[in-house]
């Protein structure tokens, strides 16, 4: 009797434990939300005095007017007080990313609102802050290890246009890195003695890649709405049976460029099947 009541009782202490850890954590929620929003409303607030009545150095009169009748509560220096001001310019038009900014603490909020000068930047940060519950210092570790960089650099449209029996065959086709060491190129080249290297070595090139690529072309013209587009390289994939547009490019990433090469898949597809049959003779 007594090993069944232990277990029971042990059983019964673990969830109220984590019921308990949960109430916890749902009213730090809370509080932060309110936190947020308060914030939110006193930068309205300020906005709205500096632009009807012109209040220029107010907010320094106001945060030690607020300081001597809160004392002992921070949150209302000088400073913090033009954070709100700016926080509230940031986001007053942007009903997708004003809901996200609750989620993660103040300070959070601060650092991506200053270190991300776009939205698509602070969209990304704010969804990782809170999914993956990072730190102030882990933000901050990732922010400067140009987290959304590397994540841009890895999209791929796999999951939406390989059915889902060959997604693991696509996502094992392309690697992270590959070595182009056969090329012999100095330390600074162009992408177009880029291009040229690899189409003189295209047997090499095509091994490296995986050995499953045919290639299709270089410089492959996609006409849209009658305007030229050209992808640098483009191959197919026999076991697959699909293209894989390449384009060079020499330097660090940016986010444009993930840009292009969805506008450019995008493309493919529309015309794919008249590439494969143009590649027998049939277009």
């Amino acid at each position: 009797m007594k090993a069944v009541m232990s277990t029971e009782y042990k059983t019964f202490f673990k969830e109220i434990k984590e019921r308990i850890y949960r109430a916890q954590y749902d009213a730090l929620k809370s509080v932060n939300k309110e936190l947020i929003k308060l914030y939110w409303d006193i930068g309205k607030s300020i906005v709205a005095k500096q632009e009807k009545l012109g209040w220029g150095k107010a907010i320094e009169s106001l945060a030690k007017d607020l300081q001597k009748e809160f004392p002992g509560i921070q949150g209302f220096s000088s400073r913090n007080l033009w954070n709100m001001r700016t926080f509230y310019l940031t986001y007053k038009n942007n009903q997708k990313l004003q809901p996200l900014v609750a989620e993660i603490s103040w300070t959070k909020n601060i650092i991506i609102m200053e270190r991300c000068k776009d939205n698509i930047r602070r969209e990304f940060y704010l969804k990782a802050t809170k999914k993956f519950g990072w730190t102030k210092d882990v933000l901050i570790n990732q922010l400067e290890a140009g987290a959304f960089e590397r994540y841009m650099a890895n999209q791929t449209n796999f999951d939406k246009t390989v059915p889902e029996k060959y997604r693991h065959q696509a996502k094992l086709a392309v690697k992270d890195e590959y070595s182009f060491d056969f090329l012999e190129l100095g330390d600074e080249h162009s992408e177009k003695e880029l291009e040229r290297a690899l189409l003189e070595n295209v047997r090499k090139f095509l091994i490296e890649m995986g050995g499953y690529f045919t290639f299709v072309g270089n410089q492959y013209r996609l006409e849209i709405d009658e305007q030229e587009f050209f992808v640098d390289l483009l191959l197919y994939h026999r076991h697959l049976r699909c293209l894989v547009a390449i384009e060079l490019k020499v330097g660090a990433f940016k986010p444009e460029y993930a840009g292009k090469m969805q506008f450019y898949l995008s493309a493919q597809q529309d015309s794919s099947a008249c590439i494969l049959r143009d590649r027998q003779g049939d277009c």
